[in-house]
């Protein structure tokens, strides 16, 4: 490395997300035969509405979008009975989480989040500075196998936290904890603390059990909850998450947010989307139906397929899963595998269209 790009000391050892396969790549070697199953992404794409709203924002592409995103902030204002002043935008949820530390972490203060956790968890972490606590996961006989362990997470909390992350469902392990698990949780953590919810797949729960993390927002000033458009609403190319948070948190992130960080596109795609409640209804309704299928017929091949709220599931092969990723890719159809997590056994796999979770579980079938 040549002198002038030595990185600074929070970034020294920092590895960059890794996305997983060249999916372009793929797409044109694989063409319409290519089976995606790697990245948790809606099959159905987005609303007819939100897509008419790109189209229309084309007209515009010459001039900046809205700063603030003042329409959309007050469409999910009203959408969840808060005040726009509640609401930081972000080029993906993704974005959010490591704002979130640069913002509030300085260098040597602890971040906590668990074991088997968002990857993107431990990067903000590090790319703040921060000293990550890494608390290990439920186990996996467990009823929730490698689910976070919320009372190991908050006897890890000490005088020099910040920070804590949670994901409920939890990726990639599709795993969850209720509202009354989480409302103990929140109020036994120090007000100085904050509590970073990210909850990027809640529109695929289907059980009263989940907590939903924005229902306690006036109880708790510390926490933060994360969403996204790219899941549900079928918008992950055009990168629309948010932050509901107390408005003093809010405030301190938009010193930080980029300028424009949410294109013109994106925001009139995701106001749009918001109202089609319908359409992500239906598209959801047809996830959870796979997904109950899918786990079955993996299940029934003699493999270990995690409990999920999510549109994905982890199997769990009992053996090193790289072969059988290899296989699944030989034959066009992507996963993600889950060594970088610490699970060499297991892989991630997305529930897609009817037909392509059939094709996933021949491949699966003839495994060598």
């Amino acid at each position: 490395m040549i002198d002038c790009a030595r990185p600074n000391r929070a970034l020294a050892a920092l590895k960059a997300y890794d996305p997983g396969h060249d999916l372009v790549a793929l797409r044109a070697r694989f063409g319409a035969a290519l089976v995606e199953l790697g990245s948790n992404e809606n099959p159905f794409g987005p609303c007819a509405g939100a897509l008419a709203a790109i189209k229309a924002s084309l007209a515009s592409v010459h001039i900046y979008p809205d700063p603030g995103g003042r329409a959309l902030k007050r469409a999910l204002a009203a959408r969840y009975g808060l005040d726009a002043a509640q609401i930081t935008l972000g080029n993906g949820s993704h974005e959010l989480l490591m704002l979130i530390a640069q913002a509030f972490v300085d260098p040597g203060e602890q971040v906590v989040f668990s074991e088997f956790g968002f990857a993107v968890f431990a990067l903000a972490a590090q790319a703040a500075g921060g000293v990550a606590r890494v608390v290990k996961a439920l186990p996996v006989e467990s009823i929730q196998p490698r689910g976070h362990n919320l009372n190991a997470m908050l006897a890890a909390i000490d005088a020099n936290t910040r920070l804590l992350y949670l994901a409920n469902p939890n990726n990639p392990t599709g795993t969850w904890f209720s509202q009354d698990a989480l409302a103990t949780f929140l109020a036994d953590v120090p007000a100085s603390v904050l509590v970073v919810l990210d909850e990027a797949y809640f529109e695929y729960v289907d059980s009263h059990e989940v907590a939903d993390a924005q229902r306690l927002l006036d109880h708790h000033p510390n926490l933060i909850v994360t969403r996204t458009f790219s899941k549900g609403h079928g918008l992950a190319g055009l990168r629309v998450g948010y932050a509901l948070s107390h408005p003093d948190i809010a405030h301190v992130l938009e010193r930080l947010r980029e300028s424009f960080n949410v294109n013109s596109a994106a925001l009139a795609a995701a106001q749009a989307a918001l109202d089609d409640l319908e359409w992500v209804a239906a598209a959801v309704a047809d996830c959870v139906a796979q997904r109950v299928w899918l786990a079955a017929a993996i299940r029934a091949l003699g493999f270990v397929v995690t409990p999920s709220q999510t549109n994905f599931l982890l199997v769990d092969f009992g053996r090193p899963a790289a072969p059988v990723e290899a296989q699944l890719f030989a034959a066009g159809v992507i996963v993600r595998p889950m060594v970088g997590y610490g699970l060499p056994n297991c892989l991630r796999i997305s529930v897609g269209r009817a037909a392509d979770n059939q094709r996933l579980v021949d491949v699966l079938k003839d495994l060598k």
